[in-house]
């Protein structure tokens, strides 16, 4: 099936894609899986790094789910949203307990495990196995929003009507389909991005039905960025960064002294006790997950 977008997108996709180590031929599927986790709300720049550590500590599955959980999210260093690197541990654990060690290549199966959503599931299923699913990613989203539907921006949440759409323009053969998903993703990261899209650059700019009916302006609610400073986040994050740096359990005042706003910081910690980031010990002192 060509659908007037396959082949101008590919052809851009071979010529400007960026050499990442998850797209080699080499890359295993688990750190296919690895990377898919660490790009969510991450960007590149942040990923690569942190991705080339885990994957040579942790080349297998089997390598990190013998390690403690708290392994895990020390090594996840400050990467953002470190409930990510527990869902890769149990992940881990999952796939040696019922996989044998070898990352399932199965969408169902694949879906099952700890942590992996919908959209995780068909991107590894893809990007790993070469199988044909629809991978929905914010990038994908925000190129088939203009491509398709003429509106600068998806909904907020995503519909099954996107997800029709989004089938009906993959190619029907599994490799070409895969191949299609990682180029529409990285148009969306490279070409038609979130504020500035450099429409000059687009391999299907006349096709585009939001450049052709004149560009119209995003018609839904604000659209608000997110803050970080002052934030619980950061809260927490910086909790998470004691405990990290030290080499066992902290007592209190090491947590005290990074937070001035007590209730806010005794708040943070409490989530980060119920995420099963933190272990309160019984002598009052404090550890990552062992």
């Amino acid at each position: 099936m060509n659908n007037g977008y396959t082949d101008p997108i590919l052809a851009w996709y071979e010529a400007n894609a960026r050499d990442l180590p998850w797209r080699a031929p080499s890359a295993t599927p688990w750190g296919v899986l690895v990377s898919e986790i660490m790009l969510q709300q991450t960007p590149v720049s942040r990923v690569l790094p942190v991705w080339h550590e885990w994957t040579a500590r942790w080349p297998t599955a089997a390598a990190l789910a013998a390690e403690p959980s708290g392994e895990a999210v020390r090594a996840w260093g400050r990467l953002g949203y470190p409930r990510r690197a527990l869902r890769l541990h149990g992940s881990a654990q999952a796939i040696v307990e019922r996989h044998g060690g070898e990352v399932p290549s199965s969408h169902e199966d694949l879906l099952a495990l700890p942590g992996i959503g919908s959209y995780t599931a068909a991107a590894v299923a893809s990007f790993a196995f070469r199988q044909r699913h629809a991978v929905l990613d914010t990038n994908v989203r925000r190129v088939f929003a203009r491509l398709l539907s003429g509106d600068e921006y998806p909904p907020k949440s995503q519909t099954k009507a996107e997800v029709a759409q989004a089938e009906s323009v993959l190619p029907l053969d599994p490799p070409t389909a895969a191949r299609w998903s990682v180029a529409v993703m990285e148009l969306g990261a490279l070409v038609c991005t979130a504020r500035t899209p450099r429409c000059v650059d687009c391999p299907v700019l006349d096709r585009c039905t939001w450049h052709l009916n004149g560009r119209p302006a995003y018609d839904g609610p604000p659209r608000r960025g997110q803050t970080y400073a002052g934030t619980d986040r950061q809260c927490r994050g910086r909790l998470l960064a004691v405990l990290r740096q030290a080499e066992g359990p902290v007592e209190k005042p090491a947590l005290d002294i990074v937070w001035s706003d007590a209730l806010q910081r005794e708040r943070a910690l409490d989530t980060l006790i119920a995420d099963g980031l933190v272990d309160p010990l019984e002598d009052g002192r404090y550890a990552l997950p062992g």
